[in-house]
């Protein structure tokens, strides 16, 4: 498929991280049971089914479209911080990404990089913190390199969190007995990541 995608590309990758999240449900919400609310795996599984059904009635013209309708849908359908927080990000990025028709890996994460900032902002949250963004800030950062260093970037940083004491969020509350429990935030965002690298590979785009 060459160095660059298009709109399609993206719909597999959101297909493919809507079957992983309704896999990985369960652990997701046995996760945020220990530190959050206990719905952070069922509200995910929600939005992104929510997000396939929309993208299967129409296929948007553009990457960036593609994003945009699909942040839009996950803001508009997921409860709790993670629809806001997720939804921002891919609408974002979605914007970075303008009317280009095709797009490559640096490019994707040039507008992956706007998309981690706005997150940041809304949140409030840096790395460190015990968030979604300790898993994603590296995974962009290594999605400059290749698709499987953004997936290994990902899973680390989420691996990262379990010794962290929590700053932001609702498992902030917790003070100390945050320590120990691996963010349910940067589980799911690490997700998003491995289904980009599966896709990527599948498709044959570096």
């Amino acid at each position: 498929m060459g160095e660059t995608f298009g709109a399609e590309f993206l719909v597999r990758w959101l297909e493919a991280t809507a079957g992983a999240v309704d896999r990985e449900a369960d652990r997701l919400t046995e996760l945020d049971s220990a530190i959050g609310d206990a719905d952070h795996g069922a509200n995910l599984k929600r939005g992104f089914a929510a997000v396939t059904e929309l993208l299967a009635k129409e296929l948007p013209a553009t990457p960036g479209a593609v994003l945009v309708a699909a942040g839009r849908q996950l803001i508009s359908t997921v409860g709790g911080a993670s629809g806001p927080l997720y939804g921002t990000l891919l609408r974002r990025t979605g914007k970075a990404l303008g009317e280009d028709a095709y797009v490559g890996r640096e490019r994707l994460a040039e507008a992956f990089a706007a998309g981690v900032a706005a997150v940041s902002q809304l949140g409030g949250a840096q790395v460190g913190d015990k968030t979604m963004l300790d898993a994603l800030v590296p995974a962009v950062e290594a999605l400059r390199s290749s698709f499987g260093a953004a997936r290994a970037a990902a899973e680390e940083g989420a691996l990262a969190t379990v010794p962290l004491q929590a700053r932001k969020g609702r498992a902030s509350y917790l003070g100390e007995r945050s320590i120990g429990h691996q963010d349910p935030g940067a589980t799911s965002s690490a997700l998003l990541f491995a289904e980009l690298d599966g896709t990527a590979r599948a498709e044959g785009v570096s």
